[in-house]
């Protein structure tokens, strides 16, 4: 049988300030086309549907579509709920969802009450099962109390344990004539981060092992690291990574979904199907010149800039007008102003004027610039001005 492995779509989630949903429409739209084109028997999405766990009205219907798609493909979709996502309203919507023929998972169930999805593979019939293990948070697996009596070591063994447990039971029952998949949203350790993760919740001082999964298992499914990647295991346990770059820290990242085959009696085929939608991050640096001259290379990327010159009074609105698609400018650290206190004696105040105090500040900052000091001119004028009577006679601030 065939499926496919993807997680983390984040969708909902902007990149300082801008809007990317019709990017992420992009990409779950190429998503659902490769297991259109693949004739996928199921499709498991590993948590992290969304980016928050209130999620905008068009978040969720860009989702929804693109679930009812793949789901009349005659693909099986699983979806579990990440550290991102709302477990509660996931159940919520579960019964509705169900209808549509999605299995819908928000927080931890028994096998027997659908924390293992059973079904026959379109493609050759096989007896598939697939054991769920939604995000479980430390505060649920390490009670409050033990997290403040306890050394942090006991801690991580107990949260360890508690996965171990959760894990055996839910795979007590793979056999040796079915398809055993395993699809959880968690951090293991050996696992590689991607760099846009939320790191409260992904310290790997509450991960576990890759060797809780079973050797059962013919796939292990997991979301929650962004980075495309397989862990050394008794089972293939394979990260699939963001299928779009979340944040410039993910500009180096592989964009896929992981096409598996898998029967009974073999171990699972694993093809990395690139996903292309989707706006490509990018970090350069330059002189202004240097990167105006280059703009055209840079075509449609969201580009994080660092400027190779001092800084200066307007300097981001320069980048800006040279280069729209400049989310974050920034000054190259050889060029940054250094970090020098300025004189703390009151003597070194005295008899010296406010323009010319603010210029030994600015001297301790390796800021010269005519322009920031006409700017803190104006300010001080503003500031200090009394009010002026306007057309009526009142009193009226000045400016």
């Amino acid at each position: 049988m065939r499926f496919l492995h993807t997680a983390d779509w984040h969708v909902g989630k902007t990149l300082k300030g801008r809007d990317r949903l019709e990017e992420q429409r992009a990409v779950l739209a190429e998503i659902a086309s490769v297991a259109e084109a693949s004739e996928a028997d199921a499709v498991l999405v590993a948590g992290d549907v969304y980016d928050l766990s209130a999620p905008s009205a068009a978040a969720q219907q860009a989702v929804n579509e693109a679930l009812l798609r793949i789901r009349r493909s005659g693909a099986e979709v699983i979806v579990i709920a990440g550290n991102h996502d709302h477990g509660p309203t996931f159940e919520a919507y579960r019964p509705l969802m169900g209808v549509a023929g999605i299995t819908l998972a928000g927080t931890v169930r028994p096998a027997a009450r659908g924390g293992v999805v059973r079904f026959s593979a379109r493609s050759d019939g096989a007896d598939v099962q697939v054991a769920i293990l939604p995000f479980l948070s430390q505060r649920y697996a390490v009670r409050a109390a033990e997290i403040v009596a306890n050394t942090p070591a006991e801690n991580v063994r107990a949260y360890d344990e508690q996965i171990r447990q959760v894990v055996a039971s839910l795979t007590g029952g793979f056999g040796g004539d079915t398809v055993n998949l395993v699809m959880s949203h968690v951090t293991c350790v050996g696992g590689t981060f991607g760099g846009g993760e939320r790191s409260a919740q992904s310290i790997f001082e509450y991960s576990v092992p890759a060797s809780v999964f079973p050797v059962s298992a013919h796939y292990v499914a997991l979301g929650h690291l962004h980075r495309r990647q397989s862990l050394p295991a008794p089972a293939p346990v394979h990260y699939s990574g963001a299928p779009l770059a979340v944040d410039f820290g993910e500009q180096g990242n592989a964009s896929v979904v992981c096409l598996v085959e898998a029967t009974p009696g073999t171990p699972a085929r694993v093809t990395d199907v690139p996903v292309a939608a989707g706006r490509r991050l990018r970090t350069v640096t330059g002189t202004l010149a240097e990167l105006e001259a280059r703009a055209a290379e840079f075509g449609d990327d969201y580009l994080r800039v660092y400027l190779r010159e001092p800084t200066r009074a307007g300097l981001r609105e320069d980048v800006v007008a040279v280069l729209p698609n400049a989310l974050e400018v920034r000054i190259d650290p050889e060029f940054a102003p250094r970090a020098e206190k300025a004189p703390r004696t009151g003597e070194a105040r005295v008899g010296r004027t406010p323009a010319e105090l603010f210029a030994v500040y600015c001297a301790t900052r390796d800021v010269s610039d005519p322009k920031v000091a006409a700017l803190f001119g104006a300010l001080h004028d503003e500031v200090t001005a009394g009010p002026v009577p306007d057309q009526f006679g009142e009193l009226a601030p000045a400016g």
